[in-house]
């Protein structure tokens, strides 16, 4: 698994939002952007993880809309919140549960990612 496949960005932004929500703290969307230090992927990616997470009903408050030329924008980035679906999908997905122990064994290699 890489740093970039799909479900370990899923991972990494559902688990944000979850741990900001349990705190009761707002999210610092600079960490959840594409080119944020810890997703570092490109914006087109990151915009089709964002809208699956949307569509799938994994992420709530974010505003998906379709401009003149049918590119999808998003918008209200700073309202967006982990769904209860959401979290099940976190806690109970096996592929997510691969990519929780790859971000852990990535983390044990380089203790500042």
């Amino acid at each position: 698994m890489a740093r970039d496949d799909y479900h370990v960005v899923v991972y990494q932004i559902l688990s944000y939002l979850y741990q900001q929500l349990k705190q009761g703290n707002e999210i610092d969307v600079s960490l959840i952007k594409h080119d944020s230090k810890y997703l570092q992927i490109n914006r087109k990616y990151w915009k089709y993880v964002i809208i699956s997470l949307f569509n799938e009903g994994y992420i709530k408050g974010v505003v998906i809309d379709e401009d003149i030329d049918e590119n999808l924008e998003i918008y209200n980035l700073d309202k967006c919140e982990i769904t209860p679906k959401g979290i099940e999908y976190l806690t109970d997905n096996s592929t997510i549960e691969k990519a929780k122990r790859f971000m852990k064994d990535l983390k044990d290699i380089l203790p500042f990612v």
